[in-house]
């Protein structure tokens, strides 16, 4: 753990976590019109028009791929295979998004996996306690399979509450560290917020990641408004062959929690990142833009500032090392949506 007194830090009164720096508040008449717009007024092209077809991946087909491989499985929850192991992200397998399975954001595809096809995963890496990234039946699954849980402070509490044992877990705070054989992990800040009911909020904390493997070095950013905590991590542990950066789920509406993507372009050059690949995407209706609009924006933003993207389609192999730009595969999903939204399509650079 770093002892520089620079370095950004959450603030914490005993009960509740807070940012470096204080989040804008709305009113409460914005407040209620911000929700009502969100579950009254959504444009049509923020979901597909119907669900897509994704590649099925297999056990031994992950077992068979070779270290410093990463595949996608939707929104923010990806499996990496570092040093001979498996690693996941924050694994959200259910259909919904949501506290409850009748409503609520829903897939626009399935997983390409089911929890009991996934290998041995030695760690399962936790951002924070939000739905779309905390699935609590999924946690209960892997569990058997699991050999580690590795959260920011106070969600290993809420994790062992699940029946989750406490020599699997493992919480740290921001600039804490850990070892997992011949991976170190280093909790690092983000500016976001947690809480999965009324009566919980802040309780919990958020962060985001450094995966420090033998060959590679990758950021995962979780969830986050743009901040300066994104140069301090570049200072203190970059320069990054990756980083897994938020590209979604935004509204200038609510400028302190989630990343414009111009912002995500400038945080994954902050921290000294050399390929990009925009996550928390693709899976759930969470905003009010269109769903392929962060694909878009941030595709044409790494063209102008010649950033090495890749987009790599839902369970397509990347090798971490040496990364491909991928396709644009969500242009025929989303084709009479972009067309008729007048969008001009950007070609990869």
């Amino acid at each position: 753990m770093s002892n520089n007194s620079a370095l950004p830090r959450y603030r914490f009164d005993g009960k509740q976590y807070r940012n470096t720096q204080p989040l804008p508040k709305s009113g409460f008449k914005e407040t209620v019109k911000i929700f009502w717009d969100f579950f009254f007024n959504k444009p049509s092209n923020t979901q597909p028009a119907a669900p897509f077809e994704v590649k099925k991946l297999t056990q031994a087909e992950l077992l068979a791929a070779p270290d410093n491989s990463l595949w996608r499985l939707g929104h923010s929850t990806l499996l990496l295979k570092l040093a001979g192991e498996f690693y996941l992200t924050d694994p959200v397998f259910s259909e919904r998004a949501s506290p409850f399975q009748w409503m609520g954001p829903k897939r626009f595809h399935a997983t390409p996996i089911g929890i009991e096809q996934l290998p041995p995963i030695k760690a399962v890496i936790l951002s924070h306690d939000h739905y779309d990234h905390l699935d609590k039946a999924a946690v209960k699954a892997l569990a058997a399979n699991t050999q580690y849980f590795i959260t920011p402070t106070g969600v290993g509490d809420l994790l062992a509450k699940w029946g989750i044992k406490e020599e699997q877990i493992r919480q740290l705070d921001w600039w804490q560290q850990t070892e997992l054989g011949a991976l170190t992990l280093v909790a690092t800040p983000s500016q976001h917020f947690s809480g999965r009911g009324l009566g919980d909020g802040n309780q919990r904390l958020w962060c985001s990641w450094v995966i420090k493997a033998p060959q590679c070095r990758i950021f995962f950013s979780g969830d986050s408004g743009y901040f300066d905590g994104f140069k301090a991590i570049g200072e203190q542990h970059g320069p990054f062959d990756l980083t897994l950066m938020e590209t979604g789920a935004y509204d200038p509406k609510w400028p302190g929690v989630h990343m414009q993507p111009k912002e995500s372009l400038q945080a994954h050059l902050d921290v000294q990142g050399q390929w990009l690949l925009p996550i928390h995407n693709g899976t759930f209706d969470l905003a009010m833009h269109a769903w392929f609009d962060p694909f878009e924006q941030i595709l044409a933003l790494a063209n102008s500032r010649q950033v090495a993207l890749c987009t790599p389609a839902m369970a397509e192999r990347l090798d971490i090392t040496a990364p491909h730009k991928g396709q644009p595969w969500w242009r025929p999903l989303a084709k009479e949506a972009m067309a008729q939204s007048g969008i001009v399509a950007n070609e990869p650079s």
